[in-house]
């Protein structure tokens, strides 16, 4: 149903109840008027016909004796000019005896006319009707008349022409009348109604400021005290739902804001599984995006299927569950969840709440461990299985031999280098870990161009045993806070690796560049390359891509992880392109 203004649902009732009203009024005015001016009408024929029925009485007397009714005519027509009236007189019989307006010989029987029928039974007859005689309408009014000890009848009349003329000015002047009244009333009903309908519209106008959120508004005080009622209350109404909302926006606020803070994950969800609230820590960790994911159920927003199965058996267990899960978004990640019931004030359950916490570091810091343990173990037990089974082998007699004994001790010391070495760089590693963390690393601008040129003459003599070309190009102008003797002990490695595992004869070269707001020290060789698969855990502690030709090579396992802390320590990084086969390059990245 099409829904109206309200002026318009109150104006045309009041304009209808208004004209009906003046309609019945101005109808039983009306018809009240006419029948008023018919029966004023009526007795003023009636007196008519009294008046001149003392004239006429003995005149009728006097014909009866003498027989000459052509004066008694004659007197009739002469009174009825004189007081504008029609008059009759009929005897008993119905004979018309005289006539103001009509010969009594052309005259019919008036024994039937309802007037004179009431007259002769002793009662005043009125009627309306057509005159065939005069040929118009007329009213009449007979009253008995006696006669000489008999009965006779004397009717008076007038055209009711002039009666409805006189009726139809006055119907004109009520009509008029009424139409002004009418205009008078539809203009005072449509002021009242805009009187009732402004104050309403004021106070919608306000409502729907405080439902678009603008509860600070206040509504007018009409001057109607119903309305003024209303406007009070709605404000008040307002008012304690402004300090509701603040208090609500207040606490979400704050909610959201400890969701936001909390390192772990939070997930809560209904009845149906349908995602409550979700904080940024759960999206990342699950990759969704928190606004998409809100309302719908968790199974649709996370495609997970070991996230999915520990909610099934969190809505079917009695109490708190707790278990690892698994994912696979942006790697492989261990997810520790926790998951609760939620229930109502009754205690029925109405969802649950999920907690995640990511476990990957913590799995990486003990994989990464237990490989440093095992490598460490590794490497160290290599050359002391080295060194004490060529001294059972001296001591078996082996030193009876002065060529083999010579020999064996050969071995046994390059060995104790190499384990000497491997302490010293774990040494190193400790003491770098421990300075940059407690921040102990003195950093001071420096010349990079004076770095470079250091650790390349410290390797000149190991390029020139293989007939490597050692080239360095860098621009003097280059400075950066750097500690210069860790940095020249990266650049060496880099550059010892470089040569290590270069070809007889290839090149080596050493470039420095400026980047925005860095500068980027590269180590480019063209040797066999590092295949894809290892480069992501190239600067881990005894990583080796090839064990045997590294060892072989009196190589540690050590010297990248060394370069990637002293890196750390220097607030840059170090990082590593290759392809296989044609070489790689390795970058320094220093803050500039």
């Amino acid at each position: 149903m099409k829904r109206k203004p309200l002026i318009w649902r109150l104006y045309p009732s009041y304009l209808v109840i208004t004209v009906l009203s003046l309609f019945m009024v101005t109808w039983y005015a009306v018809n009240y008027m006419g029948d008023f001016y018919y029966q004023e009408t009526i007795t003023d024929l009636e007196i008519r016909a009294t008046l001149l029925g003392h004239n006429i009485e003995p005149l009728i007397a006097d014909a009866g004796e003498t027989g000459d009714l052509e004066s008694l005519n004659e007197q009739c027509i002469e009174l009825g000019q004189e007081t504008g009236t029609r008059v009759t007189v009929v005897l008993a019989s119905g004979e018309v005896i005289c006539d103001s307006e009509e010969s009594p010989a052309r005259m019919d029987n008036h024994s039937d006319r309802p007037e004179i029928e009431a007259a002769l039974a002793g009662r005043t007859g009125s009627s309306i009707r057509y005159s065939y005689t005069l040929e118009t309408n007329l009213m009449y009014v007979a009253i008995p008349l006696p006669v000489n000890g008999g009965s006779a009848v004397i009717r008076t009349s007038i055209p009711v022409s002039s009666l409805d003329t006189a009726l139809k000015s006055a119907r004109v002047r009520i009509a008029l009348g009424t139409l002004l009244a009418m205009a008078l009333a539809s203009i005072v009903s449509l002021l009242v109604t805009r009187r009732i309908v402004l104050p309403l519209r004021e106070m919608t106008k306000g409502v729907e400021r405080f439902a678009s959120g603008d509860l600070s508004a206040r509504l007018p005080i009409p001057e109607t005290d119903e309305f003024a009622v209303l406007a009070v209350e709605t404000n008040s109404m307002a008012a304690r739902l402004d300090e509701r909302m603040k208090a609500i926006v207040n606490q979400r606020n704050e909610l959201e804001a400890i969701l936001a803070s909390m390192v772990e994950g939070v997930i809560a969800f209904d009845g149906d599984d349908r995602i409550i609230i979700i904080n940024g820590t759960a999206a990342d960790l699950l990759r969704v995006d928190p606004e998409k994911a809100a309302g719908r159920s968790v199974q649709e927003a996370v495609r997970n299927a070991d996230l999915q199965d520990f909610i099934r058996r969190l809505a079917a267990a009695p109490s708190p569950v707790e278990d690892e899960i698994t994912l696979y978004a942006d790697g492989k990640k261990y997810i520790q969840v926790h998951g609760t019931h939620l229930e109502d004030l009754e205690g029925k359950r109405i969802g649950g709440l999920l907690v995640m916490n990511d476990l990957t570091r913590i799995r990486d810091l003990e994989t990464i461990r237990k490989d440093f343990v095992a490598n460490a173990s590794h490497e160290i037990r290599t050359p002391v299985t080295a060194i004490k089974g060529f001294i059972e082998t001296l001591l078996d007699g082996a030193m009876d031999d002065p060529e083999v004994a010579i020999r064996f001790l050969g071995i046994i010391g390059k060995h104790s280098d190499r384990l000497n070495a491997i302490v010293e760089d774990l040494l190193n590693l400790s003491r770098i870990e421990r300075e940059a963390e407690s921040g102990e690393v003195l950093l001071e601008d420096g010349n990079i161009l004076e770095v470079v040129a250091e650790a390349v003459e410290a390797c000149r003599e190991a390029a020139d045993r293989k007939d490597i070309t050692l080239r360095s190009a860098c621009r003097e102008a280059l400075t950066a806070p750097i500690n210069r003797s860790l940095l020249v002990q990266a650049l060496i490695n880099l550059i010892d690796n470089a040569i290590k595992y270069s070809g007889q004869g290839q090149d080596v070269l050493v470039k420095c560049q400026a980047a925005e707001a860095a500068i980027a020290i590269k180590v480019v060789d063209n040797g066999r390359g590092i295949p894809p698969e290892h480069l992501p855990r190239l600067f881990e502690r005894f990583y080796r891509v090839d064990k045997a030709r590294s060892r072989d090579l009196g190589g540690t396992g050590l010297g990248l992880a060394i370069v990637k802390h002293i890196l750390q320590a220097h607030n840059g990084e170090v990082s590593v392109t290759s392809t296989p086969g044609k070489g790689s390059t390795f970058t320094i990245t220093l803050p500039a």
